[in-house]
């Protein structure tokens, strides 16, 4: 457990659906799922091996105060923003952005599953794209290919070698990049500045819903008493 999580823990006690709330985003839509089904029975991916607990599953797991369950689940990392969930909700909850939020706040405070794929290939890109502003395929190739070690990165190299030879030709990937050369934004501390500010911002966003809930709290405890 990471010292964030510990101090989540402790901060939320045995209120898991008041954490979600306060710490992922659009986490308030959680209570307002009424066990429908829908999102899961138009989900394209819910059928896969990789799916836990479907949506409204996992909403209910998360009001029923199943913390670790849900932190560790793989669920979330299975959405592919198609929106179906969405356009399918009778309440119009944002499933997709709710599932992100809830990933998201797992990967932040160190409970995502190791070695999930999605997980990987979101932090590989994010890396990837912000070191310069601009992805460097090369790198990303590269990372992405050999995470399974030296042989399977090699197997796919030439396997995908004629789709990279392709990129090649059409200039949509620089060999050079493989040595930091290539295309990359001119303002790279400019975009440095601007993601650390939009971070700084998000985590204002956070602290000021959490405070928000904290004096909330004293009337939602009459109103259910």
């Amino acid at each position: 457990m990471s010292d964030l999580d510990r101090q989540m823990a402790t901060q939320y006690r045995n209120n898991f659906l008041k954490e979600i709330e306060e710490q992922a985003e659009l986490g308030e839509w959680v209570k307002m799922c009424m066990q429908c089904g829908l999102c899961s029975g138009t989900c394209p991916t819910h059928f896969q091996s990789g799916w836990d607990h479907p949506p409204q599953e996992l909403f209910m797991m998360i009001r029923a105060g199943k913390r670790d369950e849900v932190l560790a689940s793989q669920s979330m990392w299975m959405c592919t923003s198609c929106y179906s969930c969405y356009v399918s909700c009778p309440r119009k909850i944002p499933v997709t952005h709710v599932m992100h939020g809830i990933a998201e706040y797992a990967f932040r405070i160190g409970r995502s599953p190791k070695f999930q794929p999605t997980q990987h290939l979101s932090k590989t890109f994010w890396d990837n794209c912000t070191a310069t502003g601009r992805v460097n395929e090369v790198n990303l190739t590269r990372t992405l290919y050999f995470k399974d070690g030296l042989v399977a990165g090699i197997k796919k190299l030439f396997e995908m070698q004629a789709i990279g030879l392709g990129m090649v030709k059409a200039r949509r990937m620089n060999p050079l990049e493989a040595i930091g050369a290539g295309h990359k934004c001119k303002d790279i501390k400019g975009i440095h500045a601007m993601l650390a500010k939009a971070t700084q911002i998000e985590a204002g966003r956070r602290e000021e819903k959490a405070r928000q809930g904290r004096h909330a709290m004293p009337s939602d405890v009459a109103v259910r008493a």
